[in-house]
């Protein structure tokens, strides 16, 4: 079952992921520039692949599923599956803007090895 990200109820489970104060920035920044701001959520989510195992997967969703746990940080809405929850448990979600590149990174407590490009783990 699936609802619109409005109409989803926040549960009293504990997020698996943080963002971090520039990642709202940059995810809101982002949000602003969509058509459909109000039924966005941010989707976080963890499937099988990559050179270590598994990998992260992030994008705009307007689908949110009953077992869903959705968190609101600041004005963005995280939406995780309970699968990946269980895989990302106590991680932070990052933006970084340098000289050595711009992007998301996720710190996952949980993750006993990373590949070099950073976007898989086991």
């Amino acid at each position: 079952m699936t609802t619109t990200a409005s109409s989803v109820t926040i549960g009293k489970r504990p997020s698996p992921i943080t963002l971090t104060s520039k990642a709202q920035e940059k995810v809101a920044e982002l949000l602003a520039q969509e058509d459909e701001l109000d039924e966005l959520v941010l989707r976080v989510a963890v499937k099988p692949g990559g050179c270590s195992g598994f990998s992260y997967d992030m994008f705009f969703d307007t689908e949110v599923n009953s077992d869903d746990i959705v968190k609101t940080f600041g004005s963005v809405k995280v939406a995780v599956d309970a699968e990946s929850a269980n895989l990302l448990r106590g991680s932070t979600l990052e933006f970084e803007d340098g000289l050595q590149g711009a992007g998301f990174h996720i710190t996952n407590p949980n993750a006993t090895k990373t590949c070099g490009c950073g976007s898989s783990f086991s």
